[in-house]
């Protein structure tokens, strides 16, 4: 895997590049969009590739390795076989699933014991092990085991946390390096900055994963409730500190102002359940604003979803007709929602990316970031 940026803007930290992995050229900023389970709910792999045009997409450690399991997985040949996608896959490693169980889980310097969220079963995750599943889950790009904290956190549980989680990169290291690929495939791992929302933490962590060398590196434990200018301060800090000719990938973000905002201070990599889960819900976001689909101000607009969309999904559907098919809880209206905000949001990176291109992506922000915050 190597990364080239290619070109900077003048009146921000923004950049472009291409991120290339043996299964495909990654164009940065980029969005990826998230199957978690092996699936973008409710959007075929076709829809992803000929509609969308996602250049990559998402994997979940945690997820895959209770089902289907690492044995289906291997004996498919990987993920990339068995969902029949041919592009670059990215695993998150199962961290942010252990904060989420806070409930259903003890964490301890060997690793996380949890109970499973589907029957309750016991199951152990550590940095090795982790490391092996992601092996056989066959990812492009593979992330460390870390711990998200959440939010609000006190110093004295962030600081213990931080330091735990480079102790479990220094681990996940060592495992990776001593093993092999299982599908003939590269695969790269991405270590995770934590810290919380404290600076110094931020900045020791960032200086700490900078120094382990691996070919990328993440931002973790953001947008798990801060303010988003408190995001904003810490992704700066973080950005600021990391190499500037390797990726930089902040996980979990977010909105699409909140996007534009972090590929200002130097971010390449965004992933984000919310354009396809918004959309099920009948939130469409739009090159105008947020729309509500499901209102009734919609019922007789016959009018397309976004008079951008041509540019980036091909849809043929008036906002009328979603809001019927919501109304008469169509599952069509799901699909239909989902594709236009993933082929929304992979537009916004890639005229991001134009943007950079010709010297005007600050003045453009600018005005985007009102625009797009707009309830319509």
């Amino acid at each position: 895997m190597s990364f080239k940026i290619e070109t900077t803007d003048s009146g921000s930290k923004a950049r472009t590049g291409t991120l290339k992995t043996d299964h495909g050229d990654i164009q940065t900023p980029i969005f990826m969009p998230v199957g978690t389970i092996g699936t973008v709910k409710a959007v075929h792999q076709r829809e992803l590739k000929e509609d969308i045009n996602a250049q990559i997409i998402l994997g979940n450690t945690y997820h895959l390795y209770l089902r289907p399991g690492t044995p289906i997985l291997e004996k498919a040949g990987g993920l990339h076989k068995f969902i029949n996608w041919d592009r670059p896959i990215l695993t998150d490693s199962g961290g942010y699933q252990v904060y989420s169980l806070a409930q259903m889980r003890k964490i301890k310097e060997t690793g996380v014991q949890f109970s499973s969220h589907i029957d309750g079963s016991k199951h152990i995750f550590n940095p090795e092990n982790v490391m092996d599943i992601q092996r056989s889950i066959g990812a492009d790009i593979i992330m460390a085991f870390d711990e998200c904290t959440p939010y609000p956190c006190t110093y004295e549980y962030a600081k213990p946390s931080m330091e735990m989680t480079h102790r479990w990169l220094k681990r996940c290291i060592k495992r990776i390096d001593e093993t092999e690929p299982l599908y003939g495939h590269h695969q790269k791992l991405f270590p995770i900055v934590q810290g919380s929302v404290y600076k110094d933490l931020r900045m020791q962590s960032a200086e700490f994963i900078a120094s382990c060398g691996r070919e990328g590196n993440a931002i973790g434990g953001l947008s798990v409730g801060e303010p988003a200018e408190m995001m904003y301060e810490m992704t700066e800090i973080v950005c600021d500190i990391l190499p500037k000719d390797k990726p930089r990938y902040l996980m979990g973000v977010g909105t699409p102002v909140n996007i534009l905002e972090n590929i200002a201070l130097g971010v390449d990599m965004f992933d984000c359940v919310m354009p396809t889960r918004n959309a099920r819900n009948g939130q469409l976001f739009t090159s105008k604003g947020i729309i509500n689909i499901k209102n009734k101000k919609w019922e007789d607009d016959f009018s397309v979803l976004d008079e951008q969309a041509n540019t980036y999904v091909d849809t043929e559907y008036s906002k009328a007709y979603l809001r019927h098919l919501f109304t008469v809880k169509e599952r069509l209206a799901g699909q239909i929602a989902s594709i236009h905000n993933l082929g929304f949001y992979l537009w916004l990176v890639k005229e991001a990316r134009e943007q950079i291109n010709a010297g005007t992506f600050s003045t453009w922000k600018r005005k985007m970031v009102v625009q797009l915050a707009q309830r319509l």
